[in-house]
């Protein structure tokens, strides 16, 4: 059976820290809490759990710290998550399976990241990441933000665990990430295409639609861009010249997606909304009904927003047919909507007055 090293950084995590490490604790065979300058009680809590706690200068740069953490693994292999992650009961149990049977010839494993959920706790942003490496293959961080493991070659594994982000907003900086990128920038860092497209994204947070423009577009024109990195930033794209009320250069970027691929659903709902601000009704609803009917795509790497595809555009069908006078399938798509949020009252009083409208219809 293979050895794992769980490696951490953390910083003033004492709400967390804890439910994450109770979540993995007991799977893994040593742990690496690596604190970059915690003024609470993150150390301590850390210290009932492992006696390798390492203090580390914070230089604005999470790889870098990264990779002190992972300098400091002793076991077979490395895993890696941050003190606001959590594995469920299902995914302790697939992890510790997985340890048990996981063949010592694979180098990498990749597990599915939960990144943001609803107030429903339906999930809304689901992506792809590598989480177990082996440490003699001496994988390599990159990126000062957002830092991914650098892996060109080897035995690789797509398994279906799942990591759950859930963030603490109470203690996070909102701009502490592009605060770094700036002063990469200031100092003339040159960015590495991971760099350009964070930096824009996180201008994008920051509702700097022109200069994320900008540097979406300079990402787009490097060198070895993927199709999927091509249509993640075509829909980032078309949505800042929404923001900025240009609507001709948002359909532009929608339909530049589909010279890649077939429609995926967050376009599908775009278009919707497009029609549904012109009160053209039946063009909307044949977009949104698109986007619920739309497989899903055959790489588990592909960034998937399940909204699009689950209550947003039902929700939007309902209102669609409550428009065009067709009652019955409005309150079939809003009873599917609220069955992703249930109690939503906004839904419920929609389906109470379809209700009334239906009886009178067919007395």
């Amino acid at each position: 059976m293979i050895t794992i090293t769980l490696c951490m950084i953390v910083k003033n995590e004492e709400d967390t820290l804890n439910r994450c490490l109770k979540s993995v604790g007991d799977i893994v065979d040593e742990i690496i809490i690596v604190d970059t300058g915690s003024t609470d009680r993150t150390k301590e809590i850390a210290s009932k759990w492992t006696p390798h706690i390492f203090n580390f200068t914070w230089i604005h740069d999470f790889s870098a710290a990264r990779k002190f953490s992972f300098e400091k693994a002793t076991m077979d292999y490395i895993l890696w998550l941050d003190a606001d992650d959590v594995l469920l009961a299902d995914d302790h149990d697939k992890l510790t399976l997985l340890k048990q049977s996981m063949s010592p010839e694979l180098d990498a494993v990749s597990m599915q990241y939960h990144c943001d959920f609803d107030d429903y706790g339906n999930v809304t942003l689901n992506v792809r990441r590598t989480r177990l490496v082996k440490r003699s293959k001496n994988y390599q961080w990159e990126g000062a933000v957002h830092e991914d493991l650098v892996i060109k070659n080897g035995n690789f594994d797509n398994s279906d665990i799942v990591v759950s982000h859930r963030k603490n907003y109470i203690t996070s900086d909102p701009d502490r990430n592009i605060k770094i990128y700036e002063n990469l920038l200031a100092k003339g860092h040159e960015f590495t295409s991971r760099d350009m497209l964070h930096f824009a994204m996180e201008l994008h947070k920051h509702e700097s639609y022109p200069k994320a423009i900008e540097f979406y577009l300079k990402f787009m024109d490097m060198d070895n861009i993927t199709v999927e990195d091509h249509i993640y930033c075509c829909s980032k794209l078309a949505d800042c010249y929404y923001h900025l009320m240009d609507r001709e250069k948002e359909l532009e970027f929608i339909f530049k997606t589909f010279e890649c691929d077939t429609p995926r659903p967050e376009f599908c709902c775009r278009l919707g909304y497009f029609f549904l601000e012109k009160s053209q009704f039946v063009q909307a609803a044949f977009w949104y009904k698109l986007a619920t009917n739309l497989p899903l795509p055959s790489s588990s790497w592909v960034i998937q927003n399940d909204a699009s595809r689950t209550w947003l555009p039902h929700m939007q069908l309902g209102l669609c047919f409550y428009h065009i006078g067709k009652y019955e399938l409005s309150y079939y798509h809003n009873k599917i909507a609220l069955s992703y949020h249930p109690n939503d009252q906004n839904i419920i009083s929609n389906m109470d007055l379809l209700e009334e409208l239906i009886k009178t219809n067919n007395i």
